[in-house]
């Protein structure tokens, strides 16, 4: 009561969003393996998905041919979605994101089904992952992985290091002469 009320002029100045805000679902398409999860677990049955399969040739000679699921639709009737998120959550290859916008009013109901060239466009709108806390520990496939890749630098800069002697260090009489000179053999006993 003490304060002024505050009006914000909406259409001209826009409403400051907080970070983790859920306005439509986008979708980043080179993810998607058409696996169909997002569409089965909706309860709304609002996600419809099309697809084919192609027949891929195979990676090495004497190798088989692979088939693979190609997207041929990914449509969101945001008409019945209820905005649960459980499509978003269940994607195993981070192929559906939160984005922030909310102004995707229609004139007709119809209009509400977007498609996937619509909810691409939206994935420019998501915002970057929230940063780590510094003070986290480090996960443990992160932390093996590291340790594997130190040691294989390690063990390069050690060869690395040998090669180099090896070029630098003067050759020795032994290796100058070679092995097997002529006339020259090895008899037990003998000491030249």
């Amino acid at each position: 009561m003490t304060k002024r009320s505050v009006t914000q002029q909406y259409p001209d100045a826009q409403p400051d969003l907080a970070p983790r805000t859920r306005g439509v679902i986008a979708l980043f398409e080179e993810n998607c393996t058409v696996c169909m999860l997002c569409a089965r677990e909706c309860p709304d049955w609002c996600i419809y998905i099309d697809s084919h399969k192609e027949t891929m040739p195979p990676a090495a000679p004497g190798g088989r041919e692979r088939s693979r699921n190609v997207l041929d639709r990914f449509a969101i009737d945001f008409a019945l979605c209820m905005y649960c998120g459980i499509c978003v959550e269940v994607c195993p290859f981070d192929a559906l994101f939160w984005s922030p916008e909310f102004e995707y009013a229609e004139t007709d109901i119809l209009e509400l089904t977007h498609e996937r060239d619509r909810l691409r466009e939206w994935m420019w709108t998501v915002p970057e992952p929230p940063a780590l806390d510094p003070a986290a520990e480090e996960p443990k496939e992160a932390a093996a992985a590291r340790k594997a890749a130190d040691k294989l630098a390690a063990q390069q800069e050690a060869e690395q290091e040998r090669q180099a002697e090896r070029e630098q260090r003067p050759a020795g009489p032994e290796e100058q002469a070679g092995p097997d000179q002529p006339g020259q053999r090895d008899v037990p006993g003998e000491e030249s």
